[in-house]
């Protein structure tokens, strides 16, 4: 399961994480992801699903399709341990997600 972290996401998750996401990587991993547009584009094209807090990333996807699958984050801003906590506690529902073809994005509560 590859994850991209959006940028409002510390890295510092991933150090946390990466057992269970060993693919996944921070938005600050790519150069060409200063823009929402790329992002989206770059994790279609590389097969990622972004993580994030935002609402664009939605609507973006409401827009353009998917993928990507889009892992939105709805319990606002937190520490790195809650927010990689919810991502671990919610591992199975993340998987179900990427191989659903028939849904492109999960809230996490």
């Amino acid at each position: 399961m590859k994850l991209l972290l959006d940028e409002n996401i510390s890295y510092r998750v991933l150090k946390i994480i990466r057992s269970a996401f060993p693919e996944s990587i921070h938005a600050s991993d790519v150069e060409e992801l200063k823009e929402d547009s790329s992002f989206f584009s770059y994790a279609k094209k590389n097969q990622f699903s972004i993580v994030t807090f935002d609402e664009d990333f939605f609507e973006w996807q409401t827009m353009k399709g998917y993928p990507p699958k889009i892992v939105w984050l709805r319990f606002g801003n937190s520490n790195n341990l809650k927010v990689a906590h919810k991502l671990l506690d919610n591992q199975q529902k993340i998987k179900d997600l990427i191989l659903d073809p028939d849904k492109g994005t999960i809230e996490i509560y």
